[in-house]
């Protein structure tokens, strides 16, 4: 057989050769760090045989594919552990995640687990791990594996969960002791499995329903080095000491009391002035560039949200329907459908596009309480939404004027230097979408030639299009390496045939338009929480909520620091004062703890000299100056946005 590799060149090889073969052909080091394979674009397992042509790619932990078979592996090494520390204990789903993976599992009766139990189970995971027990695949009818979870093992969980595959081959991996449902791949025995740590114990919902008993979820992560296990711990624990629950409890941002309800974030005055400066900035800018900004009400007809398929598609994730007076409203779950309302308010020309409608609208998703986090996961959130209206001529340019927004965006806010570029396509499924596919093939043709005009490195992901098109989504890490998928850009042919949306051509006869989504950040309050934590709360200048705090010495300087304060908010600042009766020092503490960016400190010296003496947040003492030449630095930082 021919095989492939992703330089281009091949080899030959004997059929039923296996990866780890391949890989010791071309050197022992890759053998000794392979974990497994992509063959023909998919995982594969490093010991099953291959036979025909092939093209493939030898994965390492250093892959992502690679760390997916390494946690999905660990997975089952825990599920092990749990399963001989817990006799009788029975598994949900276990899957790799970005950081590690996790199990879900129903324990016994009276037995309920902490994280003081944790040190134990990975203590038994280490012992298995030293047994070098193979992953061994095993594939059967159907019927035979529902007989195997059903009525010997007697799991119901693995029963239901194969209740979605009859008439199909099912795959069961063993290793050791234990035997799980899965698809794969695994690595080729656990000895590689060297560093362990268990993270946390948390409740979980089987398959995510409320109404369905609360299973334990417990999170890990494992490496095959010890560097890469401390880089973790450290990274972890910078993580938490950014974490923005904490920050905007310490700078008083925003607060979720259960008085309102979970996921209903309350925002302090803090963080109210750090959003509306966000949403200023943006309206400007959005302004500039040809927009139009609308509102439209919090709720709306359900028929509306029929029309649009948001009804049908996200039913099991919208607030229940609400009935007024005989008729059925909803709790907004998308800001599009308003927008083609407008569209719609009058005929349109083409001489009136492209139309770009933008709003920060707030809509509601029915969450959880058991997802439900901070600003990340909330019932109640608002989008920085637009809609543009084009033809079909003038869609590739518009969405390279989006891209370019959105990279202009990543760049103000200091989270442009590492973006990725995803293409999202559908798959397969056709019940997942709406629409002709020949229109949906058509608009993966435009996107894909948009992102190569402008030069985007970007990878393509089927299955994870939006139900009405594809899209484009912007993935952008933070200061300490946490990817999040931030901006997007979605060419939807279909909703103007769902709302029947027209313009009158220059042919004076009707045609369709083509509406383009975008939200550069997408939703502001998982927006604010990321641009938290990438700060760690010490945010820019243009940002921060209170960005000179005066602080005289004594009582003194008081009426001189007032007179400051006054000057530099009549040039737009925003700052407070310390008139309270405590030494400086302490008032240096307290504006230094609150992050704020600039602490100018008034004594009886500076007041006779008309200067001040300024300290930078971080940076300490940087020296005496005159109340004109901070207003330059302030002007410069503030118009600049550095």
């Amino acid at each position: 057989m021919k095989i492939t590799f992703p330089d281009g060149h091949t080899r030959e090889y004997p059929d039923n050769t296996t990866g780890l073969d391949i890989a010791k052909s071309i050197s022992e080091g890759l053998a000794r760090n392979s974990v497994g394979i992509l063959l023909n674009g998919e995982v594969y397992d490093l010991m099953r045989p291959i036979s025909g042509d092939a093209t493939i790619k030898i994965l390492t932990f250093d892959d992502e594919e690679g760390k997916e078979i390494y946690w999905h592996s660990s997975a089952h090494l825990m599920a092990e552990a749990l399963q001989q520390l817990y006799p009788g204990i029975k598994f949900g789903i276990g899957p790799a995640i970005e950081t590690g993976f996790y199990y879900d599992v129903d324990l016994p009766d009276g037995i309920k687990l902490t994280t003081e139990d944790l040190p134990a189970i990975e203590a038994k995971m280490l012992e298995l791990a030293k047994k070098n027990s193979e992953f061994v695949r095993e594939v059967v009818p159907w019927e035979e594996a529902i007989k195997h979870w059903r009525d010997e093992v007697g799991d119901e969980y693995k029963a239901e969960l194969l209740e979605g595959f009859k008439g199909e081959e099912i795959s069961f991996y063993r290793h050791n002791t234990f035997t799980d449902l899965c698809r794969g791949a695994h690595l080729p025995n656990t000895s590689s499995i060297k560093f362990v740590k268990l993270l946390s114990v948390a409740g979980a919902y089987w398959r995510g329903d409320s109404s369905r008993n609360m299973m334990t979820r417990i999170y890990g992560v494992t490496f095959p080095k010890k560097k890469m296990l401390d880089d973790f711990i450290v990274m972890r624990e910078e993580a938490e000491k950014r974490d923005h629950r904490k920050l905007g409890r310490e700078l008083d941002l925003f607060m979720i009391t259960p008085a309102v309800g979970g996921g209903l974030p309350l925002w302090l005055p803090n963080g109210t002035i750090m959003r509306r400066v966000i949403e200023d900035f943006m309206r400007k800018e959005q302004i500039k560039r040809g927009y139009f900004e609308v509102i439209t009400p919090h709720i709306g007809n359900i028929n509306l949200y029929k029309t649009s398929g948001h009804y049908p598609y996200y039913s099991s994730s919208q607030f229940p329907p609400m009935t007024v007076e005989n008729e059925e409203y909803m709790m907004k779950p998308m800001n599009c459908p308003h927008h083609h309302q407008i569209y719609l308010n009058k005929p349109r020309s083409y001489r009136e596009l492209p139309l770009r409608l933008f709003e920060l609208g707030t809509v509601y998703r029915y969450e959880q309480s058991g997802e439900l986090s901070g600003l990340t996961r909330v019932r109640g959130f608002t989008q920085d939404d637009a809609h543009i209206y084009c033809t079909v001529e003038q869609l590739k340019d518009e969405v390279k004027g989006v891209v370019d927004i959105i990279h202009y965006f990543f760049k103000t806010f200091g989270m442009s230097d590492s973006v990725q570029t995803r293409l999202s396509f559908r798959d397969e499924s056709a019940d997942k979408y709406g629409g002709d596919v020949e229109l949906w093939l058509k608009a993966q043709k435009e996107i894909t030639e948009a992102a190569d005009e402008l030069g985007l490195n970007y990878f393509i992901e089927e299955g994870e299009a939006a139900f009405y098109g594809p899209k484009i989504d912007f993935i952008v890490k933070d200061a300490i390496g946490r990817k999040w998928q931030l901006g997007t850009v979605q060419v939807d042919y279909v909703m103007p045939e769902r709302f029947n949306l027209e313009y009158t051509g220059a042919d004076n006869m009707a045609h369709r338009p083509v509406c383009i989504h975008r939200a550069p950040l997408g939703s502001l309050e998982r927006f604010m929480a990321i641009l938290i934590e990438h700060y760690a709360g010490n945010f820019p200048f243009w940002i921060a909520p209170i960005q000179v705090s005066v602080l005289p010495i004594s009582d003194g300087q008081a009426e001189y620091a007032l007179s400051i304060k006054q000057e530099l908010e009549n040039l737009g600042f925003r700052v407070d004062i310390d008139l309270r009766s405590e030494k400086i020092n302490r008032k240096i503490a307290e504006s230094e703890q609150k992050k704020k960016p600039f602490a100018l400190i008034v004594g009886q010296k500076e007041m006779e000299n008309k200067t001040v003496s300024v300290r930078e947040h971080t940076k300490g003492d940087i020296g005496v100056k005159t109340l004109e030449e901070m207003i330059a630095i302030f002007t410069d930082l503030n118009t600049n946005r550095k």
